[in-house]
């Protein structure tokens, strides 16, 4: 190629970059001064579930609402890659599988460009990142595809605050706002309580805007960057993967039938290959995960007292499905189907309406709405069906994406319902009544907030990491290269520690902290997410039990060396404090809490 043509190359390139750039300014020069007031509110709002977990306060590292046992998970795996292999720390000798490890892959590899530590980047840093790259990504994503501010307004806000009714049943049963999960699905609130779904979520948003800016102007390199984003998806969040490959699919069929040409099926296609070429590395035994549970999650919401707690209707749900009433038993899952969509959808059911009126006019859906529709569907169907062996609720996770489209067709129907469609009789009576509208979706958002946050901002949080356990992982982590064993989880001894918080994290759950402070490889830890990903931990945790209760030196030797043992770190509260004391070992460390031995 002679020098003409790389310039020419390269002023190509530079023009089209420089005309994204332009757009994005363009659009960030549109958005105006109230987006971009929602957008921070909104990101504060989210960030609260998360910035007081991981600081050291006057009783140890705190942890609010799920962290102490999800967010230890992530931090466990960011930790094991950042060693450079693919060991699973809290597993020793397994490699990571059946999970999306893009989001710890990516903090992983931000922490090596930035040098924060990884907890603070985790619990602090990435919240605001993710919340405000969302809401922007919200509103660029509908301001793209609908041409209207208003419209791209309430879709952020109902993204941001919109909200299940659980709200409403515990007012009425204790007099207090509470019930976030009472319809088993999480909320928009609580979003980074899950990081890769926020992350998913950012490449949605913005994979979207690419895709429609890239068919709008026949433009290959955003069309190709719309096929990465969502070929990366599934290795960031498998569901999100999932349902976003089959809208691609879905959307492209329709376009093609509509003569729309054959680009969103290149898409689909480019991101089909760089998601099966991205997640098989990760597959185990991950097509025994899922099982055929029909109404699973309807029988559960009504017949647990956590939930809705219906246990008249639920009994007779799954007694007419036993004894083949049928009449009977389809009017009972009817009922509790509608009860589980209108609790989950809150203010987002508005999003009803904009379904109907685009149905109605069949022919004339464009290929977003297909898109939309699509994911808002398999993510009911799918949880519907299916649950998750070891974790049945997991599966729930589909629905959350179909929350989100419902709230951004919320948002949209919000906005068409302030708009002066009908002109009224009088300019006043037009604005009375959409101050009346708006006051009444904000006013509802207030009981929303309170249920979630009343999990997050309380001064005491359900678990901790004392300060002489800090110090004792921190001298760990400091010592040479060896796997550590710990005292297998106690359900009973956590149990008997349910009513004083802060608790430890070894009275808390079964969860991977010692491998995610100490960043050394643990013989056994987070049994919960191990059944999760299909490990045989059961049997491991029974030779360990076994061993233990013999009290042969001999035998607990071999079995040292069988799994490379080189550290014992041990509660004194825990299995038995004195259980080491004249085994023969080197003590390395001792405070109030710890033991830590080194074995040779």
């Amino acid at each position: 190629m002679d020098n003409k043509a790389v310039i020419l190359k390269y002023r190509k390139s530079r023009n089209l970059n420089f005309e994204m750039v332009s757009y994005y300014k363009k659009y960030f020069n549109k958005i105006g001064f109230k987006p971009l007031l929602l957008i921070l509110i909104g990101s504060i709002a989210w960030s609260l579930t998360m910035i007081k977990s991981g600081l050291v306060y006057e009783y140890g590292m705190g942890f609010w609402g799920p962290n102490g046992h999800d967010g230890v998970w992530h931090l466990s795996l960011i930790n094991g890659l950042l060693k450079g292999d693919w060991e699973i720390m809290m597993f020793v000798g397994e490699s990571i599988k059946n999970y999306h490890i893009g989001f710890d892959l990516f903090l992983a590899s931000f922490h090596k460009t930035i040098f924060i530590p990884v907890v603070n980047l985790y619990f602090q840093v990435l919240p605001v990142i993710f919340s405000l790259l969302i809401g922007s990504g919200v509103y660029m994503f509908v301001y793209t595809w609908q041409k209207d501010r208003s419209r791209a307004f309430w879709a952020t806000f109902f993204t941001y605050f919109a909200g299940s009714f659980g709200w409403i049943i515990t007012y009425f049963r204790s007099g207090e706002f509470g019930g976030e999960s009472m319809f088993w699905s999480q909320q928009s609130l609580s979003t980074l309580i899950n990081p890769p779904y926020a992350l998913s979520l950012v490449f949605i948003f913005f994979g979207l805007t690419f895709l429609i800016y890239g068919l709008k102007k026949n433009n290959k390199k955003y069309l190709m960057i719309a096929s990465v984003l969502f070929g990366l998806l599934i290795q960031v969040k498998v569901y999100a993967g999932v349902l976003m490959l089959a809208s691609l699919f879905m959307s492209g069929l329709w376009n093609f039938f509509k003569r729309g040409g054959i680009s969103l099926l290149k898409v689909f296609c480019g991101a089909f290959i760089l998601a099966f070429v991205v997640f098989v590395p990760t597959i185990g035994s991950s097509s025994s995960m899922i099982v055929y549970k029909p109404f699973w999650f309807l029988e559960t919401m009504m017949s647990t007292s956590d939930r809705v707690g219906w246990l008249r209707l639920g009994d007779a749900m799954v007694n007419y499905k036993l004894g083949g009433v049928w009449g009977k038993a389809i009017l009972a899952y009817t009922i509790s189907f509608a009860v589980f969509m209108l609790g989950n959808l809150g203010l987002r059911v508005l999003g009803i309406k904009y379904i109907v009126s685009k149905i109605r006019k069949f022919r004339n859906l464009g290929w977003v709405e297909v898109f939309i529709f699509t994911t808002i569907v398999i993510g009911i169907v799918v949880p519907m069906v299916f649950v998750q062996k070891g974790t049945a609720w997991n599966t729930i996770q589909f629905f959350y994406y179909s929350l989100m489209f419902m709230g951004i067709l919320g948002g949209i129907t919000f906005a068409e319902l302030l708009t002066d469609v009908n002109k009224p009789v009088s300019q006043l009576r037009f604005r009375t009544r959409n101050g009346i509208l708006i006051t009444g979706v904000i006013a509802l958002t207030y009981p929303v907030m309170v249920a979630t946050m009343r999990n997050y901002l309380p001064g005491t949080p359900p678990a901790m990491i004392s300060k002489e356990e800090l110090k004792a992982l921190k001298f760990l982590s400091d010592q040479p290269e060896g796997t550590v064993l710990t005292a297998p989880f106690d359900k009973s001894l956590a149990d008997q520690a349910i009513n004083n918080p802060p608790r430890s994290l070894y009275l808390y759950e079964s969860t991977a902290y010692v491998s995610a402070f100490s960043k050394k490889n643990v013989f056994l830890e987070d049994e919960m997410n191990l059944e999760i990903t299909g490990y045989d931990w059961k049997e491991r945790k029974q030779e360990l039990i076994k061993v233990l209760g013999d009290n042969d030196n001999e035998i607990l030797r071999d079995f040292l060396n069988k799994y490379n043992i080189g550290y014992i770190y041990w509660i004194k509260r825990g299995y038995d404090g004195q259980y080491w004391v004249n085994k023969g070992f080197e003590k390395v460390f001792e405070n109030d809490e710890v033991l830590i031995y080194r074995v040779e």
